[in-house]
């Protein structure tokens, strides 16, 4: 029988439930957590749930626990396995499940570790669990108001239907050479029988999975994790090379000079080509994303729209859309586009492979056809988290006072002739995010100047970066 339980609001985040394990997130909070989805599942008319785990240390652990409270709540349960977690959307959707939770610790250290939930879309609440969901999840398990019932465990082995699907998107890919950068994450369950089947070379670095990430760090937004593929497409001279975070829904990609591209960039490139059978479509970005990005969808026939940083934001946006492409700094890269609208770094990959194959060029040279411009990297800085929204918000009246030109959907971003500057609230922690962009560097000083002036009109000590 489940009993009352709170789960630490350390752990309960924006879009996810994450902690250090055996701190803040334990056997436990998984099992109380298991219960709690068991009956939100329950409560919107359905009863089956996938669940899946990536290579973690305690992730079967974790995964365990779940399933013990998912099956108290009446649920029945089918195991997915170890893997990816976009084939563990892929199982959610090709099945029609009620819901699915993947055990995750995604991009985070090896001591992290956490829970993505989805509810079914046939169900009336179904997408994403994030925001006031994972709250209420809370409230369920800390009243112990579970529902009950005898549910049961299965295996759904969904591995080889996942990669035959990927395999759909090579056709035709013509022999490359390829770096891929599977950094001891989940992606090495998939990426070394997949690339047995795609024509060409291709050179794998770290496919073995092991949640201690003894190379690097899972996270290929983070420049140091790279530079092993750097130096692999550099001296083996790849095509290109292509990283995953631990759990693979995120893409990071290096051209064959040896440059990385951020996620707007690898966007950008991936919108000429859905623009070509999709005129007019709307691509989704945030706003922390170049206008590079914004000016190419124009440019390509599309319709831009800028929203909300959070890639459970962005998939409600896409639905409520209908835009076939969307995509983050972070290099979470969703296809509405002969795919299911979840984030996907592998099919990603696939995407940007395809692309450059039919472009008959490199990915350097398709690189360099973007408009150039002059950032700054996302400055993150530490505030009180009681204050962080507050300060958000003591800049944009000050500015609209101001007359500035600004978007605000998610904190800031001002438009100037130099360029634009953003400032914007972490979701998931006690910090500020600030980015600038200009044509050169006397218009990024400018924007500097411009952003460090508003914070300290709002008492904010500006970062030293700035």
């Amino acid at each position: 029988m489940l009993t009352p339980h709170r789960l630490a609001p350390t752990i309960l985040r924006e879009y996810d439930v994450r902690g250090t394990v055996g701190q803040d997130l334990t056997a436990d909070d998984a099992r109380a957590l298991g219960g709690a989805f068991g009956t939100t599942v329950r409560q919107a008319g359905g009863s089956r749930v996938v669940v899946g785990y990536d290579g973690r240390t305690h992730s079967p652990l974790l995964e365990a626990a779940l399933i013990e409270g998912l099956i108290r709540a009446g649920v029945n349960v089918e195991r997915v396995g170890l893997g990816p977690t976009p084939m563990l959307y892929f199982a959610a959707h090709t099945t029609k499940a009620d819901g699915g939770v993947m055990v995750t610790g995604s991009h985070n250290a090896s001591d992290q570790n956490g829970f993505k939930m989805l509810i079914g879309k046939h169900l009336p609440t179904g997408g994403s669990v994030y925001g006031e969901a994972i709250k209420a999840l809370a409230e369920i398990a800390a009243k112990g108001i579970y529902a009950s019932g005898a549910g049961s465990v299965t295996e759904r082995p969904v591995r080889a239907a996942y990669i035959a699907r990927l395999l759909q998107e090579a056709e035709g890919l013509r022999p490359m050479h390829v770096a891929w950068d599977l950094g001891n994450g989940a992606a090495g369950v998939i990426v070394p029988d997949l690339v047995k089947q795609l024509p060409g070379t291709h050179t794998l670095l770290f496919p073995e999975v092991d949640g201690l990430f003894p190379n690097h760090h899972p996270d290929p937004t983070v420049p140091s994790n790279l530079a092993d593929l750097q130096e692999a497409v550099q001296h083996q001279s790849c095509l290109l090379g292509l990283a995953f975070d631990g759990d693979a829904d995120r893409l990071g990609a290096v051209d064959d000079k040896g440059r990385i591209l951020a996620g707007d960039q690898i966007l950008a490139l991936l919108a000429t080509e859905v623009l070509k059978e999709r005129p007019g479509a709307t691509i989704i970005s945030e706003v922390k994303a170049s206008q590079v990005l914004y000016d190419t969808i124009t440019a390509y026939g599309g319709v831009p729209l800028m929203w909300k940083t959070g890639h459970s934001l962005i998939k409600q946006k896409m639905i409520e859309t209908g835009a076939p492409l969307a995509g983050e700094m972070s290099g979470h890269i969703y296809f509405a586009d002969r795919y299911d609208g979840f984030d996907d770094g592998i099919y990603a990959a696939l995407r940007l492979l395809g692309l450059v194959s039919r472009s008959g060029k490199t990915l350097a040279e398709l690189y360099d056809a973007l408009p150039q411009r002059m950032t700054t990297p996302e400055l993150r800085f530490p505030v009180d988290e009681a204050k962080k929204f507050a300060i958000v918000e003591t800049v944009r009246k000050n500015l609209e006072a101001a007359g500035a030109d600004m978007v605000t959907v998610d904190g800031v971003r001002v438009t100037t002739p130099e360029g634009w500057w953003l400032l914007r609230a972490s979701n998931t922690q006690a910090i500020l995010v600030a980015r600038a962009e200009s044509e050169d560097s006397v218009g990024l000083e400018r924007l500097k100047e411009a952003l460090t002036t508003a914070l300290k009109a709002a008492g904010v000590t500006p970062p030293s970066a700035l």
